[in-house]
């Protein structure tokens, strides 16, 4: 009787794996159908791309293409490492190494090709034209649902994931609050935050001069500093809050987002969300713990009678949306995306982007005497705190920080779904194709920038972004049309800030210890930080 029950058990769980099997199966092969159509679609409209293998698409290749380039070097910028102090040295075209695949069939199939996942098709794009109206329609196009479902342990169904009538909620509540009035008020604070961060390097170059008896350089990893610094900012301006009380939601989120980074998010297959793995279990807790630390900020807030900051926004929205207009958006999910949305995207890129420009800063001193020279004249001495009308004088700074947003987009990528049949051009993108445009790519064409397109020169946008290139919405740092990044004008004095006071205290160089590696973790980061040789003025 024993050996039979355990029969029976044995044939339950093998039919139950059989049925699952395929299940799964069919859902495949009938997506894999669906990514077919779509290839023949796009190729009787002339629109060429790599072969793709039965079940993968293109992804083997990408895959043998990316080993290749790994094989070929540690993953660093080639030279860069020699003599990190010259610019001469620094190759800034990181494409060929972070993303090959896609400058090699660029070279071979040209700026708008397809390519194949197995259950998804994609259509890149890198034509200045075809870029302006990709980013026009918010009505058809919307986020790539397979991507942000791979993203949701993060940023949830917040506003830089959702797509329609969600979409357009979240950014009524949002982007009042980053408009040009309201970040303009929030100058003073980001000037005490900076000034808190440049206090803790002075400490440690006065400590660093008395030991050695004399005026001396100090290495300082910047882009750990400026995190903080930038997160500082965004909890004070937009919850209320100090950067010590959301240093550990800050952690968790930095965590989070090397975990979902570890393996490529972008074109890894959706048949592993089926099965529970170590990486999955550390997302769900990180994602648990997240959740849990911000919604003991929000109870916090909702027992004290807080100014009305954009937390409190959010809030107010929450009890809106509980009025009917998305049901399935309980209160406490609509808070807590929104505000894990702010609090990673609103820190994040900005602190990158300010890493950078340090960087290319410090291969450039003759930059950093234009842009101490203008700060002293603007500030009449430069030694107090900026405001927003000094900022607006401020034209080297602008022209140093939009060269480094050209360089180093801390998006990689502007990317969108097919919500219907979508004419983009003289194409006709079926519903479900993901279009791709690589920003990086598009920022240093020669063709659009000029032979100098790989080199650091400011002065280009001495006369503004549209005398800068031929096609000035080939400038696209923080994206275009309705989904341009809501905090734009936020990042943007933020940066200014930061470069004015940091150049006008500071004389710096790259460290030795410096390593020319960019890195995709959702953005464009420096693998190993930013070394400085750090020396007050």
């Amino acid at each position: 009787m024993e050996i039979l029950v355990l029969f029976r058990g044995m044939c339950a769980q093998l039919a139950a794996v059989a049925l699952l099997g395929a299940a799964l199966f069919r859902l495949y092969y009938s997506t894999w159908r669906i990514s077919g159509r779509h290839r023949k679609r796009l190729a009787a409209q002339g629109v060429g791309g790599p072969r793709p293998s039965l079940l993968y698409g293109n992804v083997p290749e990408m895959q043998r293409i990316q080993a290749a380039i790994a094989r070929g070097g540690s993953g660093e910028v080639a030279g860069s490492h020699r003599e990190a102090g010259s610019g001469e040295f620094v190759a800034h075209d990181y494409t060929s190494t972070l993303f090959p695949y896609f400058e090699q069939w660029r070279k071979q199939y040209g700026s708008v090709y397809t390519y194949s996942t197995g259950e998804r098709q994609h259509l890149y794009v890198n034509q200045p034209e075809l870029v302006k109206e990709l980013n026009q329609g918010f009505t058809h196009l919307g986020k790539p649902s397979y991507l942000t479902k791979r993203l949701a342990p993060l940023l949830g169904n917040g506003i830089l994931r959702s797509n329609g009538p969600c979409w357009a909620q979240q950014r009524k509540i949002v982007a009042p609050e980053f408009f040009m009035d309201k970040v303009k008020g929030m100058v003073g604070l980001m000037g005490e935050s900076a000034e808190q961060l440049l206090r803790g390097w002075d400490q440690m170059i006065e400590a660093a001069t008395a030991s050695s008896g004399g005026l001396t350089a100090v290495d300082i990893k910047v882009d750990e500093d400026l995190r903080e610094f930038s997160a500082d900012v965004i909890s004070r301006a937009c919850f209320g809050s100090s950067y010590t009380e959301g240093k550990e939601i800050f952690s968790k989120l930095r965590s989070l987002q090397k975990t979902i980074s570890k393996h490529s998010f972008l074109f890894g297959h959706n048949f592993s969300g089926f099965l529970p793995t170590k990486k999955s279990r550390e997302m769900n807790s990180l994602e648990r713990e997240v959740e849990s630390m911000i919604w003991k900020v929000i109870e916090e807030r909702e027992l004290e009678c807080s100014e009305k900051d954009l937390m409190q926004m959010i809030m107010e929205g929450a009890a809106y949306n509980q009025q009917g207009l998305d049901k399935a958006f309980s209160r406490r999910k609509f808070i807590v995306d929104n505000c894990k949305n702010i609090y990673f995207a609103g820190h994040e890129a900005t602190s990158v982007a300010a890493s950078w420009c340090l960087m290319l800063l410090a291969l450039h001193p003759e930059w950093q005497k234009r842009v101490r020279e203008e700060v002293e004249r603007v500030c009449k001495g430069g030694g107090s705190i900026l405001d927003a009308e000094s900022l607006a004088e401020l034209k080297t700074v602008t022209m140093v920080i939009q060269e480094a947003l050209r360089l180093y987009p801390p998006a990689a990528f502007v990317s969108r779904e097919a919500l219907e049949d979508t004419k983009v051009g003289n194409i006709t993108v079926p519903k479900g194709v993901c279009i791709w445009t690589l920003i990086p790519t598009l920022h240093r064409d020669p063709e659009i920038w000029g032979p100098d397109a790989d080199k650091f020169k400011p002065e280009r946008f001495a006369d503004g972004v549209t005398k800068a290139c031929k096609h000035p919405q080939a400038y696209v740092p923080f994206g275009l049309g309705p989904r341009l990044c809501l905090g734009r004008n936020f990042a943007l004095v933020q940066l200014k800030i930061v470069v004015s006071l940091f150049v006008s205290r500071y004389g710096f160089c790259l460290s030795p210890k410096y390593r020319h590696s960019p890195i995709y973790r959702m953005i464009v980061e420096p693998e190993h930080g930013i070394h400085l040789l750090v020396q007050k003025i």
